[in-house]
């Protein structure tokens, strides 16, 4: 499962918590304007926006899991197991492969808006990258600097909703989601007034008793609402440094540890990577499970008029900085 979040300073944050039980060799890939996507039912995107990401490469394509535009626009795909229908080829329709569409999308789109017009018109098809590469069921979180969007290819067609949160998880669908927070409406950072019964002492034992109620288990639909919850109450200064640390500690308060979340066979689900993208200067921050110091890339240090993607093993061997 994963955890996406837009968040806002100075500058536009976006980024991911990538929790899964195996790794596919993820590396950071930045992919410059003339590098050619040769899709499987639309003509070969030769010319496109230049973009950073994490992608696993297979035959020397970069397979995105999350990304960033040139021009800030940022995109992820996310678990969406059991929901997530793709579907048959639709002649009057773009037909796009699910592996393919945030390449596509970024490519192509510079802000949320201009999205959501293509998306009108996409058809998300049923067509695996290879026999060994089978499609993930997936939807999608878009984000610039004014707006979010979320994609959920569904049963009945592509569904696209406003995220005034700027938060994805997991299940259930969007909608159903957004309308959990309801249930969370009277938490707070601050220590709540005795209104279960005035004129009685109620003692205040702790602090954070406005969150008493939070949820902090590993389902998607609890850390749906402690990222939305740590994400609204967010307070740093405004300074790269400030707001990316602050950044990470957000996606922070929904990661996974190995051992809490058994899927069987010995295996267990946690935070491979978490990253964070600055998306109005080109920067990409990451830290895996392996290595919590924070490592960087500026997309804009590479030629970005190329036609060869560059791509950069993630770090995953623990750096520690000795003071003495």
């Amino acid at each position: 499962m994963c955890t996406a979040v837009s968040f806002k300073t100075n500058s536009h944050y976006f980024g991911r918590n990538l929790d899964l039980e195996l790794s596919y060799g993820e590396k950071a890939v930045i992919v410059p304007r003339n590098f050619v996507f040769n899709l499987r039912k639309l003509p070969a995107l030769s010319e496109h926006y230049a973009m950073i990401g994490v992608a696993a490469v297979f035959a020397d394509t970069p397979l995105y899991y999350d990304a960033v535009n040139e021009y800030g626009l940022g995109m992820a795909g996310l678990n969406f197991e059991g929901n997530a229908v793709f579907r048959e080829f639709e002649p009057e329709m773009d037909n796009v492969t699910p592996f393919e569409f945030i390449p596509y999308i970024l490519g192509q789109c510079k802000t949320v808006a201009e999205a959501r017009e293509m998306l009108a018109n996409i058809n998300l098809v049923n067509e695996a990258f290879s026999p060994e590469l089978p499609l993930s069921p997936l939807h999608w979180i878009i984000s610039d600097k004014k707006e979010s969007i979320v994609v959920e290819p569904m049963a009945d067609g592509l569904k696209v909703y406003d995220d005034p949160v700027g938060v994805l998880t997991n299940n259930p669908t969007f909608d159903k989601q957004l309308f959990t927070l309801n249930n969370y409406r009277t938490l707070s950072p601050k220590t709540p007034e005795n209104t279960f019964y005035p004129g009685v002492e109620l003692d205040t034992y702790s602090r954070g008793m406005g969150t008493l109620g939070l949820p902090g288990d590993l389902t998607s639909s609890s850390r749906f609402v402690k990222a939305v919850f740590t994400k609204a109450h967010s307070v740093c200064q405004p300074d790269e440094n400030s707001s990316v640390g602050q950044y990470f500690h957000i996606l922070g308060s929904v990661e996974q540890q190995k051992g809490c979340c058994d899927v069987g066979n010995g295996k267990y689900e946690y935070t491979i990577y978490s990253d964070c993208y600055n998306t109005d200067k080109g920067i990409f921050y990451y830290k895996t499970y392996e290595n919590s110091q924070i490592t960087a890339l500026d997309m804009h240090k590479v030629d970005l008029d190329g036609h060869t993607f560059t791509s950069y093993d993630l770090l995953e061997t623990q750096q520690i900085n000795y003071a003495n």
